[in-house]
């Protein structure tokens, strides 16, 4: 556009400038035509004022006019396309400055038509969510035009499946202004069984009114970029599970009918053997005759604080007693049955007959009830062992070379109960329940 010459005075320029139009991103030109009215050469220095200017430029930006003359500059307005940009009218001024009458300045001044323009920036975090009937996304929103704007959302999904809610639900931004919403996915029910089920969705934004436009400006309402994502539903009860818990089940059905009764038989097994005594041999000569005054019978079983068949210790004598068995006699045994309350301490005993001398080879101890306790065993007043009861159910002790145990010497048991156990029926014992057999030769000193 060339605006046409007016006369402003001696030494002063004639000019005007029409009102132009641009749009931000796009290029504009005007022209300015400068006229000498003064007789004398004159330079003039051409600025651009107001609040353009940074993205305004005039070529030349110094002229030099003969008196009556005149040249025409040119304005390039470039405005960035920026949401600081803002759509509307603003001010625009070139100032022109005489080299030698420097008192005649002018500033000439237009209107810049600014036009609007739109874009929308969305961006959705994450692209996929896990969760058995919700989930939880958040939704980014910019606005990156030059205009005010409200922006709505529509999500889409192929089916009916899922139900969606954005809070808030229609933004409005300012220029360059940005908000974070939240988009809240729900399914219509839970899935129980089965692989992962996969809902594939869409967000789409658009402008939904602007609330402070020019109307002169308003161009159609703007759609943003259309955003996927998808919700990933899990199920209630995963294969892994299902595998666990039939994997427990098939173990808990084979506990209850192979191995419990296994181990149980067992158990009770061992503990008739560990309670029942060895059988004596009877002592008789050619003639047949039984067993002498004093010896217990075979097999017999004794009662708390009783001696019911040989059995003794060591009694560290001195001279040739060397506390071992000197070979010979009859063999026997002897069995001590102990049973204690909780709490409780008792002590069974076994006396060896006069005028013996009972060689222990061996020992059997039966804690068939696993109770919790401690028991000490002696021989005469030597202590051959203390044990923790719910350390065993059934051991045993041997000797190559007897441990001697003198008349009247006693084998003693001291049980103390601290927890009475559970047998093999199941179901927790009332009392403790020891039972300990010492057996031997059996020696007479006559």
């Amino acid at each position: 556009m060339t605006p046409s010459a007016a006369s402003s005075g001696p030494g002063a320029p004639g000019l005007d400038i029409p009102a132009v139009s641009v749009t931000p991103g796009d290029i504009a030109t005007t022209t300015l035509t400068v006229r000498n009215d003064s007789d004398i050469v004159e330079a003039y220095d051409l600025k651009v004022v107001g609040d353009g200017a940074e993205w305004t430029t005039v070529e030349p930006e110094r002229l030099s006019l003969y008196p009556g003359t005149s040249e025409t500059v040119t304005l390039r307005l470039a405005p960035p396309r920026s949401p600081e940009i803002r759509a509307g009218e603003l001010p625009l001024g070139v100032r022109i400055l005489p080299t030698e009458q420097p008192e005649s300045v002018k500033v000439v001044e237009t209107v810049v038509r600014v036009g609007a323009f739109h874009e929308l920036r969305t961006e959705l975090s994450p692209r996929r969510r896990r969760g058995w009937l919700r989930g939880r996304y958040l939704l980014a929103v910019r606005n990156q035009g030059n205009t005010p704007v409200r922006v709505g959302f529509t999500p889409g999904q192929a089916g009916e499946e899922l139900r969606f809610a954005f809070t808030p639900a229609e933004p409005a931004l300012e220029p360059g202004e940005s908000k974070e919403l939240r988009l809240r996915v729900r399914t219509a029910g839970p899935v129980w069984f089965g692989d992962p089920v996969v809902w594939p969705f869409t967000v789409d934004s658009r402008e939904t009114g602007e609330p402070a436009r020019t109307e002169d400006l308003a161009e159609e309402p703007h759609a943003g970029p259309t955003l996927d994502a998808e919700f990933v539903q899990i199920p209630i009860f995963p294969k892994w599970l299902l595998l666990l818990l039939a994997a427990l089940i098939a173990l808990l059905i084979a506990w209850f009918t192979l191995v419990r009764p296994a181990v149980r038989s067992a158990a009770e097994e061992a503990a008739t053997q560990a309670v029942q005594p060895r059988p004596i041999p009877s002592e008789s000569g050619s003639d047949g005759s039984s067993p002498g005054p004093g010896r217990p019978s075979g097999g017999s079983s004794q009662k708390p604080g009783t001696g019911g068949g040989p059995g003794g210790g060591g009694d560290g004598s001195t001279g040739t007693d060397d506390g071992t068995a000197t070979g010979g006699g009859r063999q026997s045994s002897a069995t001590i049955d102990l049973k204690s309350g909780a709490g409780q301490s008792k002590t069974g005993t076994y006396t060896v007959p006069e005028k013996t001398v009972f060689g222990i080879t061996d020992i059997v101890v039966a804690n068939f009830q696993g109770d919790e306790g401690v028991m000490t065993i002696t021989f005469g007043d030597r202590k051959i062992t203390t044990i923790a009861l719910e350390t065993f159910r059934n051991q045993d002790y041997h000797w190559v070379t007897p441990i001697r145990i003198g008349a009247k010497d006693t084998v003693t048991v001291d049980v103390t109960c601290t927890k009475p156990g559970t047998p093999a029926t199941g179901q927790q014992a009332r009392e403790c329940h020891e039972v300990v057999n010492v057996s031997g030769a059996l020696k007479s000193t006559e």
